[in-house]
């Protein structure tokens, strides 16, 4: 009996905490049983150093080539034509849609209880896609256009309901300002209610932004699915993070046609590099993405059940989340939750 071939996935270290936490959630992912291998490739400022560029070609041509990779937290360096490699990686690989799940979790502080909110965020146009430029006499006014097209609203939309349909879920919330930007935020509510017409069996409902924030933070659980535009995505994302511990504990994927990349969202929190404290938890749950993606669901099961019995014990959750634990107390744990 033949065995399908083991992936190659592209490994992205990242900067300031990104070794660390990268190599703790490599060895959690290994002990639940994944059958992988890894291309590392360097990327942000470490790979400025090394490289003359945050974004080496070698990088992009090894994404390309294994379509799959695993991020740790990047730095942009200033001053360097990048307004983030983050941005240009999505933009590179046409990295669509940006998923980012938050729950409630076991032993991680939080105000709420029973929060399981997945947000699809457009990833590529909105006013991300980087046309700006002063006006006026000594740079007097800057202006920024937002591109919202019929095209990137679809696929993101019924990328939306696909996930929710493929994951069981019930409901999509399209979060909007359509009555204030009536034109592109405008189109982007045409299109998504055409697109909800072809999933009658997932409710659909329309928010504008703002009192989507609020109920966000009295009624979190009204929300199950949410697809928004770019810039709307990346706030919500956040705010969502925050309900449930923070983005310490909220994987993200970047996926498109071409290729995914999954990662930490948080920084490289380089004021605590190397002291052993960073918590792995975010890049350890992107990594079972990672799984799911890859089709190794059996281990990706693996890896989130032992990281969410592991949070539970004060012993072993690291000092950010209330405990008395460290990188390697955590990492451990989780593995020694597996066997």
């Amino acid at each position: 009996m033949s065995h399908p071939p083991i992936p190659t996935v592209s490994l992205l270290r990242g900067d300031g905490i990104g070794p660390e936490i990268t190599d703790a959630a490599l060895a959690i992912v290994e002990a639940a049983g994944a059958q992988l291998r890894y291309e590392e490739v360097p990327a942000g400022e470490s790979a400025l150093r090394t490289e003359g560029t945050p974004l080496p070609e070698r990088t992009l041509a090894s994404i390309e080539r294994n379509r799959v990779a695993l991020k740790g937290p990047l730095s942009t360096p200033k001053g360097e034509g990048f307004r983030s490699v983050n941005v240009a990686l999505r933009q590179h690989f046409d990295l669509y849609a940006n998923v980012r799940p938050s729950r409630t979790l076991p032993g991680v502080p939080s105000r709420y209880q029973g929060i399981d909110i997945v947000i699809v965020r457009e990833n590529t146009e909105d006013i991300y896609a980087g046309i700006e430029h002063f006006v006026g006499p000594g740079r007097s006014a800057a202006e920024s256009i937002a591109i919202i097209t019929r095209v990137g609203s679809e696929r993101i939309v019924r990328y939306a309901f696909e996930y929710a349909r493929k994951h069981g879920r019930n409901k999509v919330t399209l979060v909007h300002k359509a009555n204030i930007l009536k034109m592109s935020n405008g189109l982007f509510l045409e299109v998504g209610r055409a697109v909800a017409a072809d999933y009658p069996e997932i409710a659909f409902v329309d928010v504008i932004v703002d009192a989507a924030c609020m109920m966000l933070v009295t009624a979190p659980e009204r929300f199950d699915v949410i697809v928004t535009t770019n810039l709307f995505g990346d706030i919500l994302s956040d705010l969502v993070a925050g309900l449930v511990g923070g983005l310490g504990v909220s994987p993200g994927a970047n996926l498109g046609e071409r290729a995914a990349i999954f990662e930490a969202v948080h920084g490289t929190a380089p004021d605590i590099a190397g002291r052993g404290v960073a918590n792995p938890t975010a890049l350890t749950l992107a990594g079972a993405m990672m799984l799911d993606h890859l089709g190794q669901t059996t281990a990706a099961e693996r890896v989130r059940q032992a990281v969410y019995a592991a949070l539970q014990d004060e012993r072993l959750r690291t000092p950010d989340l209330g405990g008395r634990g460290d990188t390697r107390t955590f990492t451990r744990g989780v593995i020694a939750l597996m066997k």
